[in-house]
């Protein structure tokens, strides 16, 4: 049990922090409806963290009365820009406003700022979510002989028989040097890293006024299927499901045969699919890069020694 409470406390911390403070908030009019991008038709964010870039931007925030003199210029912007706004904008969302600004400056572009800083931080990652991927591999080739043990155990729900069943599983767990709990810190950190990207782009007007290959970085595919360029948002839809199916599928353990587990994937797809409609173009490609970078990281964590070494 020891060795579960730091966990505990870190998610505890990392809610705190995503619930309690810091959030992007729609710019709306005197009569209370979201101000939409002329341009893109997108609903425009009322607490950017530095100037638009867009001259039809900042006229339609001056218009609406929003206080942007004393804002930086989206260039000069800093981790300690503007005003304190808790510990979540602090920590997570200005610093990463911040690199993806410094990294588009240099590459010219902000969509390929956003692929360049995932790439970063899965590498920086990479130890922590390999030792998750060959948990993964090590429970697929344990699998045959854990099904065993709860069919030799099915139907029998006396104490003794479940003392039993739980000593073979941990026997198993042994012989195949499997700790499930091994490699979940990145897991814990997925929903706040997702949430401060869809922040940094909602919040930075230099990323969500920026496009690349059609695609309006700040606009949502259920908007921009509405534009001349919708085929961009479909495609982009598309590599989404491909990529978020393959590498949940890659993932699965436990019995494939069982129609439940088969859908799994498919379940959890639809429902990123279903979201990705509704976020911004610069978090899908966001999304993409990490699945990718899964991807690979799976296939040579199946390829290494380590895991037919541990058997």
């Amino acid at each position: 049990m020891k060795n579960k409470t730091p966990k505990f406390k870190i998610i505890i911390i990392l809610c705190l922090f995503i619930f309690t403070t810091g959030c992007t908030k729609v710019l709306t009019d005197k009569n209370n409806k979201p101000v939409k991008n002329e341009l893109t038709g997108q609903n425009l964010t009322e607490n950017i963290l530095c100037k638009p870039t867009n001259k039809e931007s900042l006229k339609t925030y001056q218009k609406n009365k929003v206080k942007i003199e004393n804002l930086p210029d989206c260039e000069n912007f800093k981790i300690t820009s503007g005003k304190y706004e808790g510990l979540w904008t602090t920590i997570f969302v200005k610093p990463l406003a911040f690199i993806l600004i410094m990294i588009g400056k240099l590459l010219k572009n902000y969509a390929l700022s956003v692929i360049t800083v995932t790439l970063i931080i899965r590498l920086i990652a990479f130890p922590v979510t390999k030792k998750t991927a060959l948990q993964s591999e090590l429970i697929k080739k344990a699998q045959p002989e854990l099904d065993r043990i709860q069919r030799k155990y099915q139907g029998k729900d006396d104490q003794e028989s479940m003392i039993k069943q739980n000593q073979e599983m941990m026997m198993i767990y042994k012989k195949y040097n499997i700790n499930p709990l091994s490699g979940c810190l990145f897991a814990f950190l997925q929903l706040p890293l997702f949430i401060a990207f869809l922040e940094a782009i909602q919040r930075t007007p230099a990323i969500f006024e920026d496009k690349m290959l059609g695609l309006e970085l700040g606009t949502t595919p259920a908007i921009g299927v509405s534009t001349g360029t919708f085929y961009s948002y479909i495609i982009l839809m598309l590599i989404i499901a491909f990529t978020t199916f393959y590498s949940f599928k890659m993932n699965s353990t436990g019995n494939m045969q069982d129609p439940s587990m088969k859908m799994m994937p498919i379940m959890m797809c639809g429902m990123i699919v279903i979201t990705a409609i509704f976020m911004p173009s610069g978090l899908g490609i966001y999304w993409v890069t990490s699945n990718v970078f899964t991807i690979i990281q799976n296939i040579l964590v199946k390829r290494s020694k380590e895991v037919y070494g541990k058997a």
